[in-house]
């Protein structure tokens, strides 16, 4: 009951243009109350639920709209209605597995555009893969890359990057690591803002394309990673993708994937809802058990595959890796 309540105060702020007039920027309760025509008294009832579920912040007498539910107004300006008053019509619906299966831009627009929040999830990932330098003098910290002058710089292609939320953490923690950026325009646009953000656009460059028929050259990166994409595709275009990032990494290379999985224990509330989400939103995805993923991964030709579920992912994804002999 709780959930539905939620659900609904969220649309009757929508509905009353509540969220409108904080995109504008910080009001107080009078302003709002004059924008919405409801009384205070009663336009408080409301407020107060948005706050504690994170949607609207209070600073002292100024209301704002959080980070997070402006994204989602921008992205998702019905609140997901569109995806979920569709749920009934699309669960009937076979799923498809031909490579030829469409997924709609939307969705990958709309995960590029929340990546940022898991930015602690991908700092985890990044030291959890070993990017960093090597053990040299005691204390100095482990990982993949040599921090002497004479190492060689290791290169990584984000394929279907995103925002590139997930290769920025892995430059970030390594600090020679090159990355090259496929994808889309506008989302080759928000990755180079987010590297550049954190001074790192130096060591990125892009290439404008679709991260299923983009040509790729062959044998020529340490990492190929894979982040929270494949789950969207259908089986066919799994192991499209998979083979196409096996070819691009050089051998003794890895390739790294970054989704949802299903593991031995039960999901919680936000797996079971993004798993849903996918199965609604997509015509052919879905969350796979590890041991269909790690299966994909040996197809593909993909040695020592390991799993890892990341801790601090707010929505249980972890990491795959396979090695190209």
């Amino acid at each position: 009951m709780t959930i539905n309540a939620t659900s609904h105060v969220l649309r009757t702020g929508r509905e009353l243009g509540l969220f409108d007039a904080l995109l504008e920027g910080q009001k107080t309760l009078e302003a709002l109350a004059e924008r919405t025509g409801l009384p205070e008294s009663r336009l408080l009832l409301l407020l107060q639920p948005l706050t504690s579920v994170g949607i609207i912040e209070k600073y002292a007498e100024d209301y704002a709209i959080s980070s997070v539910a402006r994204l989602l107004c921008q992205y998702d300006a019905d609140l997901g209605d569109a995806v979920w008053l569709n749920a009934s019509t699309a669960l009937k619906s076979d799923s498809q597995s031909s490579a030829d299966t469409k997924v709609p831009q939307s969705r990958f627009d709309s995960i590029a555009a929340t990546q940022w929040v898991h930015t602690p999830a991908a700092m985890q990932a990044a030291e959890i893969l070993d990017f960093g330098p090597t053990p040299g003098e005691e204390g100095e910290g482990e990982g993949t890359v040599l921090s002497s002058d004479e190492s060689k710089p290791q290169t990584l292609l984000d394929l279907g990057c995103g925002s590139a939320v997930w290769s920025c953490a892995a430059a970030h923690r390594d600090p020679q690591l090159h990355v090259t950026l496929l994808d889309h325009p506008g989302a080759l646009e928000a990755a180079m803002a987010t590297a550049n953000s954190i001074e790192l656009g130096d060591r990125f460059e892009s290439i404008e394309g679709d991260a299923l028929t983009a040509e790729l050259p062959e044998n020529q990166y340490d990492h190929v990673l894979i982040a929270q994409r494949l789950n969207s595709y259908s089986p066919d275009q799994i192991r499209l993708m998979l083979q196409r990032a096996t070819s691009a990494v050089k051998p003794g290379g890895r390739v790294i994937v970054i989704d949802s999985f299903e593991g031995p224990n039960r999901p919680s509330l936000a797996e079971s809802i993004e798993a849903l989400r996918i199965g609604i939103e997509t015509e052919g995805g879905a969350v796979p058990e590890l041991k269909e993923a790690q299966e994909r991964m040996k197809d593909a030709g993909l040695e020592s595959i390991q799993f890892s579920f990341i801790a601090a992912s707010r929505v249980g994804l972890g990491l795959m890796t396979g090695i190209k002999p």
